[in-house]
């Protein structure tokens, strides 16, 4: 092991008596110790602490005014979650005053008379743990800023790669993409204000804009067909979904994991009646059923090759009309009551503006390792 430098060491000395002081100062000193401090008032103890950052403290227990087991407890709640050696100096060498000592925190006993080796070997050997401890810490300390760069790294990887699938999921359709990033948008919205947390409400703006990824797997004369699908043409557009449980369908990221939940089941219908699995109810994850509110209007509002938009206060009509037996009343009342023309308008213009807070989103579900959210709960939207 290389030597470890402990000459620099801060040493404080609380005594009451100043000859005690400057005898321990002249023994640390002949040990080539000279950052020393000390003071004969043991309410001073606690500022000293806080000014010196002290990296060993020598302390006697029986002092006027505050006790040295006083002076111990503050010390030792100042310095928690650090390894501070405090050394506890007395003529008292009763087990009792050792279990005392040692139950509030002290880590070793000097007994007055103390023997000038005994003292500089002890000191020694305790600075030695705190300049490694310390040494230890900056080493945790740096490993843990590597990780969150690392983490911050993955979340910005995971965002792009979502936000160019997202841009895929729509390229037929919507060859803008804006109708994906208005589905992040609102239905973060609504997330909001069903008390979602702000991370939760980050993860589901993210992951929404991609719930057709599977139209991919859609031929174009079907997915662009104007006139009605016909049964069969009907089945193809439906396996859509299978397709998207198979693009995310082993992902070990939540964030994937998220966005095939929604994709799988957000035409599932709150009566029953969806598909692919026919969930109802509650039964349909809870990010499934926001989206169906959202993508249903959304693409109700505006015009696609199969069918022309209808204006803003029809598409209210429409959503309120099928709540309860498409979509999940609570979710329709929600939507209803936030969104106006202009929220509408704020709400699509700020999801330009995301990235930052969905990188922190995305990052400290990527720290905590989750595999599941409050978010995990489905209704369909017609086709869009």
């Amino acid at each position: 092991m290389p030597a470890v430098d402990i000459a620099p060491s801060c040493i404080l000395i609380v005594d009451d008596e100043e000859h005690v002081v400057d005898l321990l100062r002249e023994i640390l000193e002949a040990g080539d110790f000279h950052n020393i401090v000390g003071t004969t008032d043991p309410r001073e103890a606690g500022r000293f602490y806080h000014a010196y950052e002290p990296d060993l403290i020598i302390l006697d227990l029986h002092m006027p005014h505050v006790s040295g087991i006083d002076v111990l407890k503050e010390l030792t709640a100042a310095s928690a979650g650090t390894y501070l050696p405090i050394v506890v100096l007395t003529g008292d060498v009763t087990s009792e005053s050792k279990r005392l000592a040692l139950g509030m925190g002290a880590t070793d006993f000097l007994v007055k008379p103390f023997d000038s080796t005994e003292v500089l070997l002890r000191i020694k050997n305790l600075l030695i743990s705190r300049v490694l401890y310390k040494a230890l810490a900056q080493e945790k300390e740096t490993l843990e800023e590597r990780v969150r760069v690392r983490t911050r790294q993955l979340a910005e990887a995971q965002i792009e790669i979502l936000n160019h699938l997202a841009i895929v999921s729509e390229y037929q359709d919507d060859d803008s993409s804006q109708h994906t990033q208005r589905v992040g948008a609102l239905a973060a919205a609504v997330a909001r204000r069903l008390g979602q947390t702000d991370e939760e409400v980050e993860l589901i703006r993210l992951a929404a804009p991609l719930h057709d990824i599977g139209k991919v797997g859609v031929p174009n004369h079907i997915l662009l067909k104007s006139a009605n699908l016909m049964p069969s043409e009907f089945e193809i557009m439906r396996s859509h979904t299978a397709v998207e449980g198979e693009i995310f369908g082993k992902s070990k990221f939540y964030l994937f994991q998220l966005a095939k939940q929604i994709a799988l089941y957000h035409h599932e219908r709150w009566d029953g009646l969806g598909y692919p699995q026919k969930l109802r109810g509650e039964q349909i994850p809870l990010p499934a059923r926001i989206v169906a509110v959202v993508d249903a209007f959304d693409a109700v509002t505006h015009g696609r090759p199969y069918k022309k938009a209808v204006s803003f206060q029809q598409a209210r009509s429409e959503i309120r009309a099928q709540a309860g037996s498409q979509f999940d009343p609570r979710i329709v009342e929600v939507f209803l009551s936030a969104i106006t023309p202009q929220v509408f308008e704020e709400i699509v213009g700020a999801s330009q503006g995301i990235h930052e807070a969905s990188v922190k989103a995305l990052a400290v579900m990527c720290n905590a390792g989750a595999e599941a959210s409050a978010l995990g709960e489905a209704a369909s939207a017609p086709r869009s």
